[in-house]
């Protein structure tokens, strides 16, 4: 056991007093970087600390990476690493469905208090998912542990509500009808088509959905995109 060093004394490293989003760069270009700033700057707002400013940080120019701004009682601050996800997943990802429940009041901000994502991301991985679904506390589907969920559901694309407004998945649906809803495990058993949004993947669709004693099979055809916020990255 050791002492808890004076730099990290603070509500940030103690509470998760922090606010942060993560955004992909092309060659060193921050994308979608309106909406992150706004996003982060509304969290910000709710948590009482400091506004980010609204110029971006000049990065390495890496092939692809991961921006993230994290804010803090003593300021916003940048870091930015390479990213590379590996090869596409060609078939599409499995999604496991956990028990793992999103705060009621901080579901919708991207704040320091991030273990309940951290756990269905876990839980997942011993699953052998790529990604771990979360609840609210009256059971239903709201959110990723590191990406947003986008669902058909009789032909209609359907966001789950309660969980973070995820700009990947927003920048997707740009043009796109859809509707935000509640959305059930039972629901899930209907569904005929699945996405998960982020990041770090882009828009990439779900081939299986598994929680306790069930599992739905989906059709696992990737869309066609261009736009660098959106693709895989290889």
């Amino acid at each position: 056991m050791r002492r808890l060093p004076a730099g990290v004394d603070t509500s940030a490293w103690l509470h998760g007093a922090t606010a942060f989003t993560t955004l992909r760069t092309r060659r060193g270009v921050p994308l979608l970087w309106k909406a992150h700033l706004a996003r982060l700057a509304h969290t910000c707002a709710f948590l009482g600390l400091p506004a980010p400013d609204g110029a971006p940080p000049t990065p390495d120019p890496l092939p692809w990476g991961l921006l993230r701004l994290t804010a803090t009682p003593d300021g916003v601050f940048w870091s930015h690493r390479p990213l590379q996800p590996g090869p596409r997943p060609r078939d599409g990802v499995s999604v496991r469905v956990t028990d793992l429940e999103v705060h009621p009041q901080l579901a919708a901000h991207k704040t320091g208090n991030h273990l309940p994502y951290l756990l269905a991301g876990r839980e997942a991985a011993r699953a052998g998912a790529f990604e771990g679904w979360l609840r609210d506390p009256a059971g239903r589907v709201v959110d990723g542990g590191r990406t947003s969920p986008l669902l058909d559901l009789g032909g209609r694309l359907v966001v789950p509500a309660g969980g973070l407004p995820g700009l990947t998945r927003a920048a997707f649906l740009t043009g796109q009808a859809f509707e935000q809803r509640p959305v059930t495990v039972k629901d899930l058993r209907e569904v005929s088509r699945a996405w998960v949004c982020g990041s770090g993947v882009g828009v990439v669709p779900v081939r299986t959905l598994r929680g306790a004693g069930w599992s739905v099979t989906l059709p696992a055809a990737w869309p066609d995109l261009s736009d660098p916020a959106l693709v895989w990255p290889e």
